[in-house]
């Protein structure tokens, strides 16, 4: 259902400005349903106060990302978020203490395996959230292709792309018991997506198309995340690219990644302050989101705190805040990404 099919009109989503319907899910007791039709129609048994706080939610259609305590479920209906990109296996690996080479010694861990990889991770967080997700890459059919799409079609994401022979790629990550991390990244066979293996049908209706910086860092795939934004704005979608690397912007070249952003005119810029500095200038268009870690982040320097929360690892934290972001704006951003570093791996 469109959003102008609501009450005859549309109103926007803060100073962030995204519009959407607003659905509100979970409530407290078995039976207890709020259902988002044409009229966004409650029914709460028993549950007077529940329905003044629905009817206080319809109120603030200016603000529809609701963060009220009212109002604590709220999440976006009708986003579709398609990411291109590496769908890579992930191996994570946290030890007990400190993660030091030890050839005599043997440390006792936990293991997580399952899909990853910067796009993908957008992909499932943005599920997770509430919103459609399709993701957009080639893998191999081999065991840890087969394993990553698997763990990706789980998690209500659209997996498409071509499936080829070879190696798909891998990434492992050591995590010690602070929330600290090194990671080890083999691509396979991601980077070599060309153009003409695009299928346009993979991205109608989609209202953004997220880039990882890894999609433009290499050919061919860079060719088809171009024509990938191309398919998206002509049907009124738009474009954000995380920058993702700041060793990968130096081997690309900051220049030459800026000239890129220049054409793809992204409408949202992820970047931590690392990859900024490696860029050594703005972004040349689009809403800057600079991922600063327990410091929170900003969007186009406006300062959003990170929520409280014991940190378990931190991969990934990035990737759930650019789908908040994408989804609901910097307060699902917030949640989202003190969902990711109170758990083990990088999927939701």
């Amino acid at each position: 259902m469109r959003e102008d099919e609501v009450e005859g009109r549309a109103a926007p989503v803060g100073e962030h400005g995204r519009e959407q319907l607003v659905k509100r899910a979970g409530a407290d007791e078995a039976g207890d349903r709020l259902v988002l039709d044409q009229r966004l129609a409650v029914n709460v048994p028993g549950k007077t106060q529940q329905q003044h706080a629905e009817r206080d939610c319809r109120r603030h259609e200016d603000e529809r990302l609701l963060r009220s305590a009212a109002c604590p479920h709220a999440t976006i209906l009708g986003v579709h978020v398609c990411a291109l990109g590496d769908l890579l296996l992930d191996v994570i690996v946290r030890a007990d203490g400190a993660v030091e080479p030890d050839p005599e010694g043997e440390a006792s861990a936990e293991t997580k395996v399952g899909a990853g990889g910067q796009s993908a991770n957008v992909a499932a967080w943005a599920a997770a959230l509430g919103a459609e997700a399709h993701f957009v890459g080639k893998r191999a059919a081999d065991v840890a292709g087969e394993l990553a799409a698997a763990d990706l079609s789980g998690r209500k994401v659209e997996v498409h792309g071509p499936v080829v022979e070879g190696r798909n790629g891998v990434v492992v990550s050591l995590v010690d018991t602070a929330g600290g991390r090194a990671m080890f990244s083999d691509r396979g066979v991601a980077p070599e997506l060309r153009a003409e293996e695009l299928d346009v049908r993979w991205f109608a209706g989609c209202d953004w198309l997220h880039l990882s910086g890894y999609s433009l860092f290499r050919r061919p795939i860079e060719e088809a995340a171009a024509k990938a934004a191309g398919a998206v704005r002509a049907r009124g979608g738009k474009v954000s690219v995380d920058l993702s690397s700041a060793s990968g912007i130096r081997s690309y070249g900051p220049e030459r990644l800026l000239r890129r952003l220049e054409l793809l005119e992204a409408d949202a810029v992820f970047a931590n302050e690392g990859e900024l500095a490696a860029l050594g200038a703005k972004p040349p268009s689009g809403t800057l989101v600079v991922k600063r870690g327990e410091k929170g982040f900003t969007v186009d320097g406006e300062e959003f705190p990170a929520l409280s929360t014991d940190v378990v690892d931190s991969t990934g934290a990035g990737d759930a805040l650019a789908a908040g972001y994408l989804v609901g704006g910097p307060a699902t951003a917030a949640e989202a990404a003190a969902r990711c570093v109170a758990k083990l791996g990088t999927m939701p």
